[in-house]
């Protein structure tokens, strides 16, 4: 929080220092003049008493600073200190109070404030680092228990379908782990800016369509219709960074759309703006889990948490921010959602 600036209060510490010693000096001078005139003429009698007048009131001045300084600049700086010792040890639920209403405040108000954000962010980071660490446990935990279990059961003497059929579990276990890794490597290297953001010109239809293609297999296994209506569409963007949400979304579109589905992938212009929709008539997304769904290892539908590990709409919610575009989505439960993805052209 920037300080607000106030005039009178600087002008004010400027003339107090002035005001201190022109009052000594004026009470002073008042001293001698009655001494002068009191004391007949005595040079050492007038300097005693004026010496004393002097020195009790630069005494009675200083204890006024003193005392001024305690309050104002002593007990704020030892309360600063003993909250920065605690953030330090680990303790982030440190909460300081400013002494001053916002238009009064001075430098130690907003030191306060600063301390209390950044505790707060701490303590947030902290939670989050929590969290990451138990549920990447949990999601490694699980196919590596896969693993472990069906490579036992190998060992047993088995018929070449039943043995097939362990090896396939195995290898989907170790698939998703491998796709677990990669996505945490990538998100890390996102968050990080690690990744090379190379631009090129990228044909966003030819991008699209190819990226159904891609899907195919999948999409004729559950014989899910898909419509596309795209237009002929060129920017300057990334096409590697581009491929993780082309990929990311039409996945979970298929993933959450059921046997004789429909996906709808449109693309068209506006301005220098590109819009691209990918629209399911799947199981949607209540509003709860919409608010979560671009939080990472968040995934609302438990019933699909074996083809996913949470990562995917993380991963292109931060492709997009990092691109400069905008991700947005429309959903209800039992008809479906549809993702809106907005880029600019160059």
């Amino acid at each position: 929080m920037k300080k607000p600036f106030n005039f009178w209060k600087y002008l004010l510490m400027l003339v107090i220092p002035f005001l201190t010693v022109a009052c000594i000096s004026g009470i002073s001078i008042l001293v001698y003049s009655s001494i002068s005139n009191s004391s007949e003429g005595k040079p050492g009698v007038i300097f005693a008493v004026v010496l004393i007048t002097i020195i009790m009131l630069t005494f009675g001045f200083s204890f006024c600073d003193f005392i001024r300084r305690k309050i104002s600049v002593e007990n704020p700086v030892e309360e600063i200190l003993k909250a920065t010792q605690r953030i330090a040890s680990g303790d982030f639920s440190v909460k300081l109070i400013s002494t001053h209403s916002l238009e009064k405040y001075n430098s130690f108000d907003v030191i306060k404030d600063n301390i209390n954000v950044m505790a707060n962010e701490l303590r947030k980071s902290e939670m989050v680092n929590t969290d990451f660490i138990s549920n990447v446990s949990h999601e490694i935990k699980t196919p590596l228990a896969i693993i472990q279990n069906y490579i036992f059961l190998l060992q047993d003497d088995l018929d070449n379908d039943t043995k097939k059929k362990y090896i396939n579990t195995v290898m989907d276990a170790t698939k998703r782990l491998s796709a677990l890794v990669t996505n945490m490597l990538k998100l890390n290297k996102l968050e990080n800016q690690q990744l090379n953001l190379e631009i090129d010109n990228v044909s966003l239809h030819d991008m699209l369509a190819e990226a159904v293609i891609n899907f195919e297999e999948l999409i004729e296994s559950k014989n899910i219709s898909v419509n596309c209506e795209l237009d002929e569409v060129n920017i300057k963007s990334s096409h590697s960074y581009l491929e993780i949400v082309w990929n990311n979304l039409l996945s979970n579109a298929i993933k959450f759309t059921g046997i004789g589905g429909e996906i709808k992938v449109s693309l068209c212009k506006s301005g220098d703006l590109a819009i691209v929709k990918i629209k399911d008539n799947g199981v949607g997304i209540s509003p709860e889990t919409g608010k979560h769904i671009f939080e990472k290892f968040y995934q609302g539908d438990t019933s699909h948490s074996a083809e996913g590990n949470g990562l995917g709409l993380p991963l292109v919610k931060k492709v997009i921010d990092l691109l400069g575009g905008e991700i947005s989505v429309k959903s209800e439960l039992g008809k479906g959602s549809e993702f809106q993805i907005t880029l600019k052209e160059n």
